[in-house]
């Protein structure tokens, strides 16, 4: 018999050799129906491995991370299956699960078409009903060689020369069709119930322009074909709200030849841009935060005092001024550094809360940029907290506060994941346990549920992540909580205690929004372009309907404006509901649209974004509310 403990601790016994999915049924018959794949002893395995020792064992379903993974590995399988009976000869490169989804690899003499995804679609789904079991077998490192040299399988080879001389060599074997894999993977090719693909690229072989350029394959897949359904619907919506159409259409920014990677902003941008900042002034204050601002470009001794000029400098631009070496700064930490330097400190001091909206540059690869999702200019949202080691859980739980409230103005959900310490890190196993006890300390009196990533932290501290989950149910990480004992000791950092000699403080490096730019890309496909009153660039638009209502319209716009009301006039000779459609188009939160007889009354016809026609109201009135909803960024 082999003693089995569960993921709840609790614990089972059965004979030696009992499979994996035998278990599972002994456990639930629900959980052995939506299975996937299992961990035991801390390493994946399919269902259909047998139990021959005593061990944990955690069972795997769709609705957890390494289900997915499985799941969309195997979809992989089927893809590779598919294209091979339908064009024999093709060499098969990789293909692994993705985020949402997977891809295959292939050199093929034919060049795929967007109408030739539907013919392996089409194959895959006869793939899926026939049901085919996926079994493993090992073989020898000589023996694999051979097996995939004898069917022309060139990458296979090359894989297999590069694995470590005590690799097991696994392959997975589907009907006709086998691959070199690792695994695990579904029990049955039948397990997968809904399947799409979705695009087709260029991929050179293992990333390098030095070898072949490979045709790419993206899917994805589900286990309800509902899901599936919602997954479509949320990329089509995501092309629709994509920030950087939006931003040409709506005149917010753009991105030049000129300068790639470096934005422009227009000034409907600039508008947005500006209020995030004035906001994240008045909280920052309000949170007792002191603002500085610190240098672009500073020399290389800083630079190498910090580590970045020796482990960053790929990612940093470099300038010589009086035959000097400097960089333009890719961080603002080290200048904060410098500021608390300046002047002496004493315990009494503490906590002192930094905040800097700082330009930063970093050298991003032409190919990963995006928008202003990626870019090689951004001002970060950052803030330093010096403190003293009993004041870090409060001072965690302070910056846990101020974030929620941030994403809340929003209507942001989020999770929370906080990372511990990885293989490479700076500093003592003490410092390392004290720094994630007090993360984790904040977290738990916060009340708040969180996953562990282990090994995930930044080289110098723990951390915790706020990831957004957006209108469409994607997720963003924005901000983030970093306790750090490592900087002021390269900083020499240091302040008078109690005892009157010098201390190291403790330090927070945070940001909320994370970056401007990345933070205005996010929002603009939140709200598809259609911002909250308070943000929007135009607030207001009067829509006169003949040129007789000129007049009147400058009068309410000058109301308007001189309470800073952000506000435009349409005076355009064009028919009425011209105007309307072109307002809706660029998303005004407000239409006021007046002829005569508003003009002799002195009232308008109240147009509201997504309602449509309010009818006649007092202008007076209407102002009133509207200057209430923007003061209380509503």
């Amino acid at each position: 018999m082999v003693k089995i403990t569960l993921k709840d601790g609790s614990t089972v016994e059965y004979p030696a050799g009992t499979k994996i999915i035998e278990i599972t049924a002994g456990i639930s018959k629900g959980l052995a129906k939506n299975a996937l794949v299992a961990k035991f002893n801390g390493n994946m395995v399919d269902l259909s491995v047998p139990v021959e020792e005593d061990g944990t064992l955690e069972i795997f379903t769709f609705a957890d991370e390494e289900g997915q993974q499985a799941f969309r590995h195997t979809s992989s399988h089927i893809l590779a299956q598919a294209v091979l009976r339908l064009y024999p000869g093709t060499k098969l490169g990789i293909g692994p699960a993705i985020e949402n989804g997977f891809y295959y690899d292939f050199d093929s003499e034919h060049k795929f078409t967007p109408a030739d995804l539907e013919k392996i679609e089409e194959e895959m789904r006869k793939i899926i009903k026939e049901d085919l079991p996926l079994e493993r077998q090992t073989l020898a490192r000589e023996e694999a060689i051979e097996f995939f040299s004898d069917k022309k399988e060139d990458y296979k080879v090359e894989l297999i020369n590069d694995l470590p001389e005590d690799a097991e060599i696994s392959l997975y074997k589907q009907g006709e069709f086998i691959d070199l894999c690792a695994g695990p993977h579904l029990p049955s090719t039948g397990k997968v119930k809904a399947i799409k693909l979705l695009s087709l690229a260029g991929a050179y072989w293992r990333g390098s322009e030095k070898n072949k350029m490979l045709q790419r394959v993206y899917g994805t897949s589900f286990t309800k074909k509902s899901e599936l359904d919602e997954y479509i619907f949320r990329i089509e919506e995501a092309k629709k709200r994509d920030h950087r159409k939006l931003g040409q259409e709506l005149k917010l920014f753009t991105l030049l030849e000129e300068g790639p990677g470096f934005p422009f902003f227009f000034p409907k941008g600039m508008v947005i841009r500006n209020e995030l900042e004035s906001y994240w002034r008045l909280i920052h204050q309000q949170w007792g935060y002191q603002e500085i601002k610190t240098p672009i470009i500073l020399n290389r001794q800083l630079w190498e005092r910090s580590g970045h000029w020796h482990h960053y400098r790929e990612n940093m631009y470099t300038t010589i001024i009086d035959e000097e070496d400097y960089a333009i700064k890719p961080m603002n930490c080290p200048g904060s550094m410098l500021v608390y330097n300046a002047e002496l400190h004493s315990y009494r001091d503490f906590p002192i809360r930094t905040a800097e909206l700082g330009l930063v540059h970093r050298h991003e690869l032409s190919g990963a940029l995006h928008g202003l999702m990626r870019v090689r200019s951004f001002t970060q949202d950052d803030a330093h907290i010096y403190m003293l080691r009993e004041q870090m859980t409060e001072e965690i739980k302070g910056v846990i506060d101020l974030v929620d409230s941030v994403y809340r103005l929003f209507g942001f959900e989020y999770h929370v994941e906080l990372s511990t310490k990885p293989e490479k890190a700076m500093g003592s196993d003490e410092d390392w346990e004290a720094a994630t006890a007090a993360l984790e300390q904040a977290l738990q009196e916060k009340g708040m549920a969180y996953k562990i990533n282990p090994g995930d932290g930044a080289f110098y501290g723990p951390k915790i992540d706020f990831h957004l989950r957006d209108s469409i149910g994607r997720t963003w990480q924005c901000g983030t909580i970093q306790l750090d004992f490592q900087m002021p000791e390269k900083f020499d950092l240091t302040f008078i205690g109690e005892d009157g000699q010098k201390h190291r403080p403790v330090m927070i490096h945070r940001v909320a929004f994370g970056s401007i730019e990345r933070f205005i890309a996010i929002l603009t496909e939140h709200y598809a372009g259609a911002f909250p009153c308070w943000l929007a660039p135009v607030q207001v638009k009067i829509l006169p309907i003949t040129q007789r209502q000129l007049g009147y319209a400058d009068e309410l716009a000058r109301e308007l404006s001189k309470d800073g009301v952000r506000v435009e006039i349409d005076k355009r000779s064009e028919k009425i509901g011209f105007k309307i459609r072109e307002a809706q188009l660029e998303k005004i939160p407000y239409m006021l649209v007046i002829g005569d007889k508003e003009e002799e009354n002195r009232n308008v016809a109240l147009r509201k974004r997504g309602e449509g026609d309010k009818g006649t109201v007092d202008f007076v009135e209407f102002k009133q509310e509207l200057l209430q909803e923007i003061a209380a960024r509503a």
